[in-house]
């Protein structure tokens, strides 16, 4: 097992990442339901793009460290989940940017007009209840996740390996359903923007 990388402090951890996970919740609910009226140079869709490239990194990355800790690779194994971290602060940085500059799209939309009328619903057909059955599931995970993977880590950096352990039982399934979700609904939705 590798030495611990921080000191144990389960008071100060509690309320740091309790915190943290309500700011960045509170963010991007609220950035979430803002459009800035300006106009850029580029195609804002590529955001969405980006969000989903790196969804499908940090699942490629939780398999890659899911093999590296059942090797005892452990040093492997912490420098991936430092890596899947990362790149879910880029994410959630992507992810805000895209909401800001492009709004949202609806499922369904083909004439890009804001409104999902009949005609366009019966095109889309049962699709349209996979799509948002995929998309109330990812939204759910992706808000309650984030105390989890922060916890874990926590436990994984202050040598706690047994509470790591268990912990992640539930927090690796949970983060991978998000990060292989995220692409999905991208590509289902991404026919929708304007």
């Amino acid at each position: 097992m590798l030495e611990p990388s921080l000191p144990k402090n389960d008071k100060q951890a509690r309320w740091l990442i309790g915190i943290f996970s309500v700011v960045v919740f509170t963010a991007v609910v609220v950035l979430g339901r803002v459009k800035l009226d300006i106009s850029v140079n580029f195609d804002v869709h590529i955001f969405a793009k980006i969000n989903a490239f790196i969804n499908a990194s940090i699942a490629v990355l939780l398999v890659a460290a899911l093999v590296a800790v059942k090797q005892k690779s452990y040093a492997l194994h912490k420098r991936i989940m430092m890596l899947a971290l990362l790149l879910s602060v880029a994410f959630l940085v992507s992810y805000i940017a895209h909401h800001l500059l492009a709004g949202e799209a609806k499922f369904g939309d083909s004439d890009h007009d804001g409104l999902v009328s009949e005609a366009e619903k019966l095109a889309v057909g049962s699709m349209r209840i996979v799509y948002y059955i995929i998309l109330v599931t990812h939204i759910f995970l992706a808000a309650v996740i984030l105390p989890f993977i922060l916890f874990t880590a926590y436990r994984g950096l202050t040598g706690e390996y047994a509470q790591h352990k268990e912990i992640a039982k539930i927090t690796w399934p949970l983060w991978f359903y998000v990060a292989v979700t995220g692409p999905v609904v991208y590509w289902m939705i991404s026919p929708y923007y304007t």
